[in-house]
């Protein structure tokens, strides 16, 4: 049975960011995943997961400033620095957490320049090599070029190839059908090839980026052929609800073993 992660960036935002936890953990999920928790401190965070009993399965590493269009920073040439000084912020939160997953963004340039080719090597080698003394992966996403114009690593094939060729045993591929169905399609025939370097799954239909039911893909098929595929990691629903986060997980009833109680159903 997959195992599903509440995206508590796009789930449950009818809660403040720290009552997620507990919306999350009531509608019937295991663990969760976000993109930044940096607002917050780390024991915080640790505290919420751990009342709930909940897994952390992923966040991002720090990616610069969001809000002025950065989207990480590891392939833009003179910024290594940067990426070492994001993963010494990241740290205490992978303590406290206990998160094996950390995903490096590659940030906003030209993927053909050849300076953003090597200092994005040197940044994934660096990374891997001190996230991996905590017993840590380092994940990469392709990101496709409609929702996130310009990202250096818009291509599953270039994932690929540096997975390959930097030969690290702690680096592996962040695959996200979504992003996947939108840039190259074929997903089960790709889910089957990559499985080995795989570290972590996410969904969302396509093309809305709502709940996983509906639309192009058939999803059922594909968390069955996760299953017999023998993915144990996990699936990161990170997805934007079409309305009220609880009001569209009817798709996830069958995996949750249980109708939704009536205190998760009054929630906001």
């Amino acid at each position: 049975m997959p195992r599903f992660a509440a995206n508590l960036t796009m789930m449950f935002n009818e809660w403040p960011f720290l009552d997620r936890f507990d919306a999350a953990a009531d509608a019937g999920f295991g663990a969760v995943e976000f993109l930044f928790p940096y607002e917050h401190s780390p024991d915080a965070i640790g505290r919420c997961l751990s009342r709930n009993r909940l897994t952390q399965a992923l966040f991002n590493l720090p990616p610069g400033d969001w809000s002025a269009g950065e989207r990480g920073f590891a392939a833009l040439p003179g910024r290594l620095g940067d990426v070492q000084r994001s993963v010494d912020m990241a740290l205490p939160f992978v303590h406290a957490t206990g998160t094996r997953r950390l995903h490096l963004m590659a940030g906003i340039v030209d993927n053909h320049d050849a300076k953003s080719a090597a200092a994005y090597r040197t940044a994934i080698a660096w990374a891997a090599d001190r996230v991996g003394r905590e017993g840590v992966d380092l994940v990469i996403e392709p990101i496709n070029s409609r929702d996130m114009p310009g990202y250096y690593l818009n291509d599953f094939r270039l994932a690929e190839t540096l997975i390959a060729e930097l030969a690290l045993s702690n680096l592996k591929l962040q695959f996200d059908i979504y992003h996947r169905q939108i840039m190259h399609g074929d997903v089960t025939t790709a889910l089957r090839r990559l499985l080995p370097i795989i570290g972590h799954v996410q969904i969302a239909s396509v093309p809305s980026r709502n709940e996983p039911a509906g639309e192009e893909l058939n999803y059922l098929f594909l968390f069955e052929e996760l299953d017999r595929l023998g993915y144990d990691g996990f699936v990161g629903c990170e997805y934007r609800p079409r309305g009220k986060t609880v009001e569209g997980l009817d798709w996830f009833l069958p995996w949750r073993g249980k109708p939704l109680s009536a205190a998760a159903r009054a929630r906001p």
